[in-house]
């Protein structure tokens, strides 16, 4: 009997993981996450991704979040994120997205089995609760909760230096069970990310690098293809798809 493309696919690669990262999204103008010198986009990581300088000043860290929220809805998703997008609805078998970007980029293009491990700009908390709620406009340290009423409650859902990634049980349940695992625009210097490739190899599967240049990892992925991620993203998937 001779198998289809799609029947090749699946029992080839009947689970897959894929991680993006910055690269992916700086094909639509949003800038990487860190820049020369530490700076992220001209602050110091200490005073806008740390709960030490939200602490000690949300006035400064909320002004920061409110900027970049503002900023998604001048960029638009892109050919890479088109095609996991497209990928996924095409894929029958097990398929999870996992970002690192805190933008929308990717739900915009239609991803559905999505997990954002770093948070999300359009997404706020109360401190109280954790209780998370959407959100659109700018907050301020007056803005009050919409739980608790308390001003000064909410913070940008973002996971910031020395806190937890979300949903990381998930997460590793589905390395420990992939077959395929891809990381894409990713530099491979920020853990816990940058070690999902060995739990993907330990679990067997195979690890492909989709990156501009080289990562820090590159030499260990089984293979690592170097080029735009609006160019290298739909010819790989299309390419697994026949």
């Amino acid at each position: 009997m001779q198998l289809t493309a799609d029947q090749s696919l699946m029992l080839n690669y009947p689970s897959i993981v894929v991680l993006t990262g910055a690269g992916i999204s700086a094909e639509s103008g949003i800038r990487t996450f860190r820049g020369s010198g530490g700076l992220w986009e001209n602050h110091s990581i200490e005073d806008v991704a740390t709960l030490e300088g939200y602490y000690r000043n949300p006035a400064l860290v909320q002004a920061f979040y409110n900027d970049r929220r503002q900023r998604l809805s001048e960029v638009v998703c892109n050919a890479a994120h088109k095609a996991l997008s497209d990928f996924e609805k095409s894929f029958d078998g097990e398929f999870l997205l996992v970002t690192q970007n805190v933008d929308d980029l990717h739900s915009r293009a239609g991803s559905q089995n999505l997990i954002h491990m770093h948070g999300e700009l359009y997404k706020v908390s109360c401190q109280d609760t954790e209780q998370v709620f959407e959100w659109y406009d700018d907050l301020t340290t007056e803005t009050l909760c919409p739980c608790c009423q308390m001003a000064g409650n909410l913070r940008p859902h973002i996971v910031w230096f020395g806190e937890m990634p979300l949903e990381m049980d998930r997460i590793y349940k589905a390395l420990s069970q992939c077959d395929l695992f891809v990381s894409i625009g990713t530099s491979g210097n920020v853990y816990p990310a940058a070690g999902f490739f060995e739990e993907a190899k330990a679990a067997g599967a195979e690890t492909v690098e989709l990156n501009l240049e080289p990562g820090t990892n590159a030499s260990r992925f089984d293979r690592s293809l170097s080029g735009p991620a609006t160019e290298l993203v739909p010819e790989f998937f299309n390419a697994l798809l026949g």
